[in-house]
């Protein structure tokens, strides 16, 4: 009996490409893969192509899979999509919000900053630690929109995406962008409480666009234009 299933070899290979442990143009060998895991290459092949209707590899005849690059257009329509649905959800949250809903987005948002202080030096964490940090910040993100019953879109804004997930990666590196992220936090918070409908598009917006405004010009640099699509 396999020790993986092909939805077990699919979801760490998703995560190892989300991460950038496997990197945008790297070439995947189905014999490589089927001994690290101790499966079949039909079983392994069964899962590169699930992975490839996701978007994250492109199966080459002859030549073999290759990772896909992040492509930037995609990461900017999924980002204006977030913002128009976000918006929307936050803004009918306001109107009837309760002082425990408050508290509960308050304890998120909390939280958050307390993982980002007991990890120490940000530079130093592994991708994993990083994504455990990521959590944290969805984690806020997610309370408005169980509280006004939008669970579905919020699983299709949160599902991995082969762009916008691997790009806010490149955004995590270092931790940089960690001080932006708690500061819009805080006034997302800030103006929830506030009931200020007008602020809500301009907090979200800068919040979602802020890997981009990061990175800026680096993004073409010879450092990171290797996981970029040209």
């Amino acid at each position: 009996m396999s020790k993986y299933s092909s939805e077990e070899i699919y979801r760490i290979l998703e995560n190892d490409l989300v991460t950038l442990r496997i990197k945008p143009e790297e070439i995947l060998s189905e014999n490589a893969l089927s001994a690290r895991f101790d499966v079949s290459r039909t079983i392994i092949r069964s899962a590169l192509q699930r992975l490839a209707q996701a978007g994250f590899l492109d199966i080459i005849p002859h030549v073999g899979t290759k990772v896909t690059s992040i492509d930037l257009e995609e990461v900017n329509q999924f980002i204006y999509m977030r913002i128009a649905i976000e918006v929307k959800v936050i803004r009918d949250f306001i109107k009837t919000i309760t002082p425990p809903q408050i508290e509960k987005l308050r304890f998120y948002q909390q939280a958050f900053e307390r993982s980002v202080k007991a990890a120490g030096d940000l530079s130093q964490k592994n991708p994993e630690e990083m994504n455990e940090l990521l959590s944290k910040d969805l984690e806020f993100h997610k309370v408005y929109f169980e509280y006004m019953h939008k669970e579905i879109l919020w699983d299709v804004i949160s599902q991995p995406k082969p762009g916008y997930s691997r790009f806010i990666r490149l955004d995590l590196m270092g931790g940089n962008n960690i001080p932006d992220v708690l500061q819009e936090h805080s006034e997302l918070m800030d103006a929830i409480e506030r009931s200020d409908s007008d602020a809500i598009e301009g907090i979200v917006s800068r919040h979602l666009y802020g890997g981009i405004r990061r990175l800026g010009s680096r993004i073409y640099s010879d450092e990171l234009n290797r996981y970029i699509k040209s």
